[in-house]
Formats: C-alpha cells, sequence, structure tokens
C-alpha cells in the first residue's frame, strides 16, 4: 500500500491539487461576492437572483457534456480549460452588472465549474489505486477546503475596501494563474485504462446512481434549508454565517485526511451506514430544535457528515470496469444535479406550509441512502 508521502510525489497529484485549490477559492469567492454585488450594483430583483441561482445549476444537470467533449480533446486538457473558463468567467463578473451580464457569466463559470467536477473525480479514480484513492481524494478535499478558507479570509479583510471589480477579478485571476500554470505542467499519461467514449450507463452500476442521486437530494437540504433556517428563524447575521463556514472550512481541512484511512480500514459500506444513520438524528434534531447554538452544532455535524460522501467514488472504483470511469463520473455529477435542482423546489413548497417538513424530507432521502448502503458490495463482478 502506497503512503501519503509517496502518493503527493505523483505529477499527477500536484497537477489536481493546485487546480483543486484554485476552483474552491475562486467559486468561494464568487459565491461571497455575487449577492451583495447583484443587489447593489446590478440591481436584479428577487425574481432575477433565482433565475441567475436556477441558471447556475444547468451545466451540473449538463455535465454528460463532458462525455462528448473527451472525444475533440485530452482529459487533462478539459480540466485545465475548465479551470480557466471558471476563472474568466468570475474575473468578468465584475464589468457586467446588468441580469444579461450576470445570466452569460454566470453560466460560463458554472460550466468551468462541473466540468472540472467531472474531470478530477474522473482523474483521480483513473491515476491512484483502489487503496490509493481514498487517500488521495479525501487529501485534494481537504485542499478545497484549505482554499475556501483561505479566500474567505481574504473577501472578509476586503469587503467594504475594494471595488467589486477589483475584487471578482483578484478572485478569478487566482483560477485563470492556475490554469495558465496547468497547460505548461499538465502530467505524462499515466499506466491508465483508455476511456470509453460516448454515454455509458449500465445496469450494475445502478446503486451508485442511486447513492449519488440520493447525495444530491441531501446535500441541498443542509445546503439551502438549513443555512435559511439558521438566517430566517434564528436570525444568525451575514458575520455570523461568515464565521460558521470558515469554522466548517478549517474542521474539513483537519478532518478529511482521515476519511481516506478510515475507508481503507473498515470499507465504504460501514462508513456511510454510519453517516445516514447519524443524518437521520440530525434532520429529526431540525424537526424540534429550538436553540440557535444546537442549530449552530448540527449545520457543523452535517459538514462533518458530509466528508464521508468520497466513499460512494471509491465504492465505484471497486465495481467499476476501469474504462468506465469517466463517463460515468460525468453521469455521476449529472444525476446529483438532478436532484440539486428539484428538491429546493418542493422543499420550497413545504417550507410554506411548516419549516420542519424539508427536513422531515432530508430524514427520508437518508432513510432511503441508509436502506441502500446494505447492497453495498465491493468484490469486483466476473465479466
Amino acid at each position: 500500500m502506497s503512503s501519503y508521502q509517496e502518493i503527493r510525489q505523483r505529477p499527477i497529484y500536484k497537477y489536481l491539487m493546485i487546480l483543486t485549490f484554485a476552483q474552491a477559492a475562486a467559486f468561494l469567492g464568487w459565491t461571497a461576492l455575487y449577492t451583495n454585488f447583484a443587489v447593489e450594483v446590478g440591481g436584479l430583483s428577487g425574481r432575477q437572483n433565482g433565475i441567475v441561482q436556477a441558471v447556475r445549476e444547468l451545466p451540473g444537470l449538463m455535465s454528460i457534456v463532458v462525455i462528448y467533449l473527451l472525444l475533440l480533446m485530452k482529459e487533462t486538457t478539459l480540466t485545465s480549460g475548465a479551470i480557466l473558463l471558471c476563472g474568466l468567467g468570475v474575473m468578468i463578473t465584475g464589468w457586467f452588472p446588468s441580469f444579461e451580464g450576470q445570466l452569460f457569466w454566470t453560466f460560463l463559470l458554472s460550466c468551468g465549474f462541473h466540468w472540472f467536477e467531472a474531470t478530477n473525480q474522473s482523474l483521480t479514480l483513473q491515476y491512484f489505486s483502489v487503496l490509493e484513492a481514498p487517500l488521495a481524494i479525501s487529501r485534494l478535499r481537504a485542499v478545497t477546503a484549505l482554499g475556501s478558507f483561505c479566500m474567505g479570509v481574504i473577501i472578509v479583510l476586503l469587503a467594504g475596501r475594494a471595488d467589486y471589480r477589483w475584487l471578482f477579478g483578484l478572485v478569478g485571476g487566482v483560477a485563470v494563474s492556475a490554469a495558465f500554470w496547468s497547460f505548461f505542467n499538465r502530467p505524462a499519461p499515466g499506466a491508465t485504462a483508455p476511456q470509453r467514449k460516448g454515454l455509458v450507463i449500465r445496469g450494475r452500476y445502478r446503486l451508485f446512481y442511486v447513492l449519488t442521486g440520493l447525495s444530491g437530494a441531501r446535500r441541498v437540504i443542509f445546503s439551502v434549508f438549513a443555512i435559511f433556517l439558521l438566517v430566517e428563524r434564528f436570525h444568525f447575521s451575514l458575520f455570523e454565517m461568515s464565521l460558521l463556514m470558515l469554522l466548517n472550512n478549517v474542521i474539513n481541512w483537519l478532518l478529511n485526511p482521515y476519511i481516506g484511512l478510515a475507508i481503507n480500514r473498515v470499507g465504504e459500506r460501514p462508513l456511510l451506514a454510519a453517516k445516514y444513520f447519524v443524518i437521520i438524528l440530525i434532520c429529526l434534531a431540525y424537526v424540534i430544535c429550538e436553540s440557535a447554538w444546537l442549530a449552530a452544532g448540527l449545520y457543523v455535524l452535517d459538514q462533518l457528515l458530509f466528508c464521508f460522501t468520497v466513499s460512494i467514488r471509491t465504492y465505484f472504483q471497486k465495481i467499476g470496469d476501469p474504462g468506465d470511469i469517466a463517463p460515468s463520473m460525468a453521469v455521476g455529477v449529472t444525476m446529483n444535479h438532478i436532484a440539486a435542482v428539484a428538491v429546493p423546489l418542493a422543499g420550497g413548497v413545504l417550507w410554506m406550509y411548516d419549516y420542519r417538513l424539508p427536513f422531515l424530507m432530508g430524514a427520508g432521502f437518508a432513510l432511503l441512502s441508509l436502506i441502500m448502503t446494505f447492497f453495498i458490495r465491493t468484490d469486483r463482478p466476473a465479466g
């Protein structure tokens, strides 16, 4: 078994680490700046802002486009290009505050973000063995948290002291710089299996598809409704929410490296089962929660549990055909976002009747996920 010290010496790891850090920093910076910029400078209405946010999710639904882009270019070329696209979209956002401008540049940066998500997952599973991948993925997720934390601190320090165009330029410039570096430092092709071209959907991957879709549904419950609960019901200020998110990133940065070790030691099924059982309890706790501090604690705990989501990817690596990795990761991102688009719509309607209902729905998703984990088998099927 390779140690982390051996893994970090590989060119592919350095390549993915730098791009992952840059993507996380750029996207966190855009997220932190966008709403205030859209309202204060662009004068966007609530309806227009909702449309922009919906457009931001469209590339996630269209991630299977990656499969066809790979017919035209190498996967590392697409990976570097995706980061460049994301960075350029963020950089130029500050110069086009109009509704139409925000639609276009948000769509562009989101394409880069989601295409990188698919190729990043694919390259990691291709270049690292079954025992190495959990270590590499968990370290890369820690780098994601570190990138988000660093950019969050910069935004907090510069907010209100610099022009939005300068801030967006700085944020996007991080990704653009990393993209240009990566074009000249792409790792040489490794001893990886040739990836199948075109759409690949197999019946024996159905558990991976289901777990990925449910993961998207569960993610939205907490990224949308848990945050909304903290702000609307418990009146968390922007400063308090910023501190809470910075705390989450620090904890994820520190914890993630140990997730890979846990996967190799006990396996995907026990980790995912424990995760979904605790999520059920968290959702039910939200239903009866009357304390702001408890609600904040539940939010942090859920962010910790989200680290275990990498187990779904490493599960696929163990049961999937090595040549199916790239197209399957693209399909996975698409399925994840189908739920991410549908659940907020349903949850928003339920919230109007009772704010507890979306969390009961989340408990239902977690229960279904828990049931699905008992079908996980990591012995590669014959044939």
